[in-house]
């Protein structure tokens, strides 16, 4: 059944008709309840709120898959402006991008440019960027930017998925760069030939890979609603001493608040993913698909007051 839900919420998710539609007549229903404003400006409130209560953010401009370099470009120009008011406001706040709203089917060399824009800028004022991963097809190329971009910036993160066989390997190799990783358990459909079909096998694999980025050291964020993933973690860094400053966790904006204050209250670092934009719909419906639990936190986050 589970499987059944997550292909249905995928599928959801590429219907060019329902996205178009969400886009031009559902932004206002979800603003301030899945996503934080139509564009930063507006979001900046939500997110100072946010910061009163001791949760850090990350935010992210939604949209990808871009096609023309001038759309790049103009996304590249948003993150920019998105970093300086960071630091203007004085926001506690990363900043989340796509390669592929940058430029990454286009130009490799766009893309290159792009970063070196947006990180030149993130490095003045100290506000870490993360790469975020899209799907397994664009995962090679996005951690080899990666790799290349940390060569010449300590702003720069990325986030690795615990559905693909590869993510091991993966982990192993980025753990000489002693990066910030963001993990999760991945929200593409992707087939069997590349990723755990069964969630048994995610679930293990994602502790496996909590527990090898605690071990080598990096800075680790653990991007799940999941009680038992959390819990896992939480004995972990007591058994390993891990301290608490080597990791945090991170939810989704407008799901299981109550949880993250909860952590932040109990003395963990706490950061909500917080997104921005009309192009909301795709998002959200692969959040759905992630994990049928993630139905009931977004019903109640959108029927809240």
């Amino acid at each position: 059944m589970e499987a059944v839900t997550r292909n249905f919420f995928l599928c959801l998710s590429k219907n060019n008709w329902l996205n178009q539609v969400a886009r031009k007549r559902g932004s206002g229903i979800v603003t301030g309840k899945i996503i934080a404003g139509i564009d930063f400006p507006n979001s900046v409130q939500i997110i100072k709120e946010l910061n009163r209560k001791g949760l850090s953010t990350t935010v992210d401009h939604l949209g990808e898959f871009v096609h023309s370099k001038e759309t790049a470009i103009d996304r590249t120009k948003e993150a920019i402006e998105t970093i300086e008011t960071i630091a203007r406001e004085k926001l506690d706040s990363h900043i989340s991008v796509k390669m592929t709203s940058l430029g990454l089917d286009i130009d490799r060399d766009l893309v290159i440019r792009n970063m070196t824009s947006i990180l030149d800028t993130a490095e003045k004022h100290g506000v870490m960027v993360t790469i975020d991963m899209e799907d397994e097809p664009r995962c090679e190329q996005t951690l080899e930017l990666f790799k290349q971009l940390r060569e010449s910036y300590s702003c720069v993160s990325t986030v690795l998925q615990a559905y693909l066989y590869r993510t091991e390997q993966d982990l192993k190799k980025l753990s000489v760069l002693k990066p910030f990783l963001r993990l999760v358990k991945g929200a593409y459909k992707e087939p069997a030939t590349v990723a755990y079909p069964d969630k048994k096998d995610v679930d293990d694999n994602y502790k496996k890979l909590i527990r090898q980025s605690l071990e080598y050291g990096l800075y680790t964020a653990v991007a799940t609603h999941d009680d038992e993933m959390i819990g896992y973690t939480k004995e972990l860094a007591e058994k390993l001493k891990i301290p608490n400053d080597q990791f945090e966790f991170q939810m989704l904006y407008g799901m299981r608040s109550k949880t993250q204050m909860e952590l932040v209250e109990q003395g963990y670092k706490m950061r909500v993913y917080v997104p921005y934009g009309r192009d909301w719909y795709g998002y959200f419906m692969r959040r759905l698909a992630e994990r049928p639990a993630n139905i009931s936190f977004a019903f109640k986050g959108l029927v809240k007051k």
